[in-house]
């Protein structure tokens, strides 16, 4: 037999138990073995569950009974979930986290504990929900050196700016919805400032990459900038607007990584990425682009990926799986002035000046321009980005507004 124990009993936890608890005969005939949820960690009751026999309020019931070999962690942020996990893995158990601030935060030392231990820290829930997407870049990708990882991280972001492109709906409005819908928290700023997609693609640079990779070194920017006029404006250009994680190997041996919104072309495939989706293209030098799709958060979504994990560990109680990176560094993360081509919108009282400077600094490039409302809006030409950012300096306007493209 073997002993689990869980660790949160909310929105995934709960999905864990039902999964783990109620499909037991099918759990056991994947892990040949019997596998038992053990006790479940929440300081609330649940006296009314078939299974309200196993909840526990202490945590020292889970860390001192050798009999329970693996714990389940989904109480989220990083406090006590971070001294949680690295008690449990320091005394011999393996643990599972749906968890991706914490993971960000404390990914590689835990993951060393846990290698000193020889036990498994796995987290395939933190990014992506149900999408299968660690294990595929650490084992069926392993043959190649991943050059770069982009997507759409965030399903409450992509809801928001989805309603903003097919329905005209303001910024305000869309988030309500999303609120109301559940798509979206109460205080959404993890999401709509970007929070959330930078955890994630922190922790798919140090997978992919080799090396940790800190919230804190990725440029990160939301979406409560854009308007319905950045959206028109998008759309003359045949692009949408998405947010964007980026995170690409540099020919140094440093990576680059950001979180932003960008303009798509609506020919690139991430531009098909509707509603509540995420979507992950990497790149590998031998595959070339592979994109990884489906719902990127969700109750049973995300609780399939953390019972997946679970039974792993189950099946692996001596011996270690494949996920691993070492600690990062400050100067890791950079920012290169690369050659690319920004969106640059623009208004001014001096519309006639506004127009000059535009066609004195950016020259040929298609601009959108609208007397009545003083404003105009562009796709600059190729070239460094510092360059262009000393020409958007130099408009003769009072309001620039800069976005990437993903050309």
């Amino acid at each position: 037999m073997v002993n689990v124990a869980l660790i949160g009993h909310g929105v995934v936890g709960s999905g864990v138990a039902e999964i783990l608890i109620n499909d037991n005969a099918l759990v056991n005939e994947k892990i040949k073995d019997e596998l038992y949820v053990k006790y479940i960690l929440d300081l609330r009751d649940f006296p009314d569950l078939p299974y309200s026999d196993r909840f526990i309020k202490d945590f020292n019931r889970i860390l001192e009974d050798d009999s329970v070999r693996v714990v389940a962690e989904m109480m989220g942020g990083l406090h006590p979930a971070y001294e949680f996990s690295k008690q449990c893995l320091l005394a011999g158990k393996s643990v599972v986290t749906s968890n991706k601030e914490l993971v960000a935060a404390k990914g590689a030392e835990l993951l060393e504990i846990a290698r000193e231990k020889n036990v498994n820290y796995l987290f395939e829930a933190s990014v992506g929900g149900g999408i299968p997407i660690l294990r595929p870049m650490a084992q069926c990708l392993a043959a190649n050196h991943i050059e770069s990882i982009t997507g759409i991280l965030n399903g409450t972001t992509n809801f928001i700016l989805n309603k903003m492109i097919v329905d005209n709906m303001s910024f305000e409005n869309a988030l309500k919805l999303a609120q109301d819908n559940g798509y979206a928290e109460k205080d959404p700023t993890a999401d709509i400032e970007g929070h959330d997609a930078c955890r994630k693609i922190c922790i798919l640079a140090a997978l992919g990459f080799g090396k940790h990779v800190y919230p804190d070194q990725v440029s990160t920017e939301g979406i409560s900038s854009i308007t319905l006029g950045d959206v028109e404006y998008a759309d003359r250009f045949n692009c949408v607007i998405k947010l964007i994680a980026q995170a690409c190997r540099e020919d140094d041996g440093h990576i680059s990584a950001t979180v932003r919104p960008t303009l798509v072309p609506r020919e690139h495939i991430l531009s098909g990425v509707h509603g509540v989706f995420n979507a992950i293209v990497v790149n590998g030098d031998k595959t070339g682009d592979l994109m990884f799709y489906g719902k990127g958060a969700g109750k049973m979504a995300t609780a399939s990926a953390v019972s997946a994990d679970i039974l792993d560990c189950a099946k692996h109680l001596t011996s270690r799986k494949y996920l691993s990176w070492t600690d990062g560094s400050d100067d890791y993360v950079i920012t290169p002035d690369k050659a690319c081509r920004l969106y640059v919108y623009a208004k001014a009282e001096d519309y006639d000046a506004l127009c000059k400077s535009a066609d004195s600094a950016f020259g040929n490039c298609t601009v959108i321009k609208n007397e009545y409302s003083k404003e105009i809006a562009l796709i600059t030409a190729n070239e460094p980005e510092s360059t262009l950012r000393e020409k958007c300096a130099a408009l003769c306007a009072d309001t620039v507004k800069i976005l990437h493209t993903l050309y």
